[in-house]
């Protein structure tokens, strides 16, 4: 792996009597999503004010690119920060200026370039964020999701090379939390900029992160990929992550990947070496094309209904599901053959189109906007056996996928 792009070495800060951050050590690498994951008030965002240079610390060093921020001269330094750029957590618009002033706002402040050429890049990023119809709005009359994408504009504006993300999901609904997120991974991909997010909402920044900082008892206990987090073993995840998946499971009706892994082990316990096994994977296909013509909240709440209803129809038969990445859903129906699970699957199919389909279709359409969408939701069936690799049942499975629901309706129906 490369060098680090930020380091923290052993730093401490304390506020009076109150230590907040003791003997902190991480590492955040260039052209990633970084999330930084712990209990509401454990110290997230004094990680970020250290990252952007708000507060210095009692103790440690911080490096960038290599060199220590405390020895780099001034003026490399702010030119450094200024590379920087931050999304607050309740979006800080300004109500009495509009979507254009408020994206042009941070090079009306920080530089002299011409009314030209702020116009410009202005009205690229508005292209870029899907904000033209919005330009000449205010704040108030902005959808949450396009005043997320409004402050997302401001963020990127100036070409940072970081994005710091302060609990972008706070205060949001299931479905708007999976949007924003996937909202961010999608821009993070488009303009390869170094994204930096804290939150306590453990379960959905799984699918957009690349390493995962748990901040615990005022040290970072774990850093590594989100599938190295799942068998961490520490009192982090008995405390922070068990009761927050309880929740995820609650409202989305599927289980963490790790909480599906656990169960999976305890099904191939029970079961001789010849006992079968099935995996179901559901797919949504296209979905970031799909979300950039519904939008990001209308994607997710099509998701989450398809997470619902296969839950409702195969957890009455002792099958449980996962959210395997953006845009699958995998099932497992344990103790049945591929025979049997086909008969099952088509139980589901028909179901599905009668109720589901046409409520998911009324949604979309709805929201279309600028073009046609065509919804294509797929499964797939593959048989495995208890001392078998799971991951090559998932890739057959995968193989296996066929159309089974498809909804298309013109933009504005």
């Amino acid at each position: 792996m490369d060098a680090p792009l930020i380091e923290f070495q052993n730093v401490t800060k304390r506020f009076g009597d109150k230590t907040v951050l003791d003997r902190v050590n991480l590492q955040i690498y260039e052209g990633q999503v970084t999330t930084i994951i712990g209990l509401s008030g454990a110290g997230k965002s004094v990680i970020l004010k250290h990252i952007i240079g708000l507060i210095q610390p009692d103790e440690g060093v911080i490096l960038f690119r290599g060199q220590p921020i405390s020895g780099t001269k001034k003026s490399v330094l702010d030119a450094s920060l200024a590379r920087i750029s931050y999304m607050f957590q309740q979006n800080a618009l300004f109500d009495s200026l509009t979507v254009y002033d408020n994206i042009a706002l941070p090079l009306r402040e920080t530089t002299n370039l011409k009314k030209t050429e702020i116009h410009r890049r202005v009205m690229a990023r508005v292209k870029q964020t899907e904000l033209t119809e919005a330009v000449g709005k205010y704040p108030s009359e902005l959808s949450g999701g396009m005043q997320k994408r409004a402050a997302l504009a401001r963020a990127l504006i100036t070409d940072p090379q970081i994005v710091l993300f302060d609990e972008p999901t706070t205060g949001q609904d299931p479905v708007r939390k999976n949007a924003i997120l996937s909202m961010i991974a999608q821009y993070q991909r488009k303009f390869n900029f170094t994204a930096i997010l804290v939150s306590h909402e453990i379960p959905d920044v799984y699918f957009i992160s690349n390493r995962i900082l748990a901040l615990y008892n005022r040290q970072i206990v774990f850093q590594g990929t989100p599938e190295e987090l799942e068998s961490f073993d520490h009192p982090f995840m008995d405390e922070v992550i068990g009761s927050l998946e309880a929740l995820q499971k609650e409202l989305t009706g599927l289980y963490s990947r790790r909480q599906f892994k656990i169960l999976n082990h305890v099904q191939m316990k029970r079961r001789s070496q010849k006992d079968p096994y099935c995996l179901v994977v559901f797919g949504l296909q296209e979905l970031h094309a799909i979300m950039s013509r519904v939008g990001y909240d209308t994607a997710q709440e099509v998701l989450s209904t398809m997470g619902l209803y296969i839950d409702k129809h195969f957890s009455a038969i002792g099958g449980f599901s996962t959210r395997r990445s953006t845009n699958e859903i995998i099932t497992m129906v344990p103790y049945s053959s591929l025979a049997e699970t086909e008969g099952i699957v088509n139980d589901f199919v028909r179901d599905f189109n009668a109720y589901m389909v046409p409520r998911i279709g009324e949604t979309a359409c709805r929201s279309a906007s600028g073009a046609s969408v065509d919804l294509v939701i797929l499964a797939g069936i593959a048989e495995g056996q208890a001392q078998g690799d799971i991951d090559s049942v998932i890739l057959l499975a995968r193989s296996q996928q066929k159309e089974i629901g498809r909804l298309s309706c013109a933009a504005g129906e």
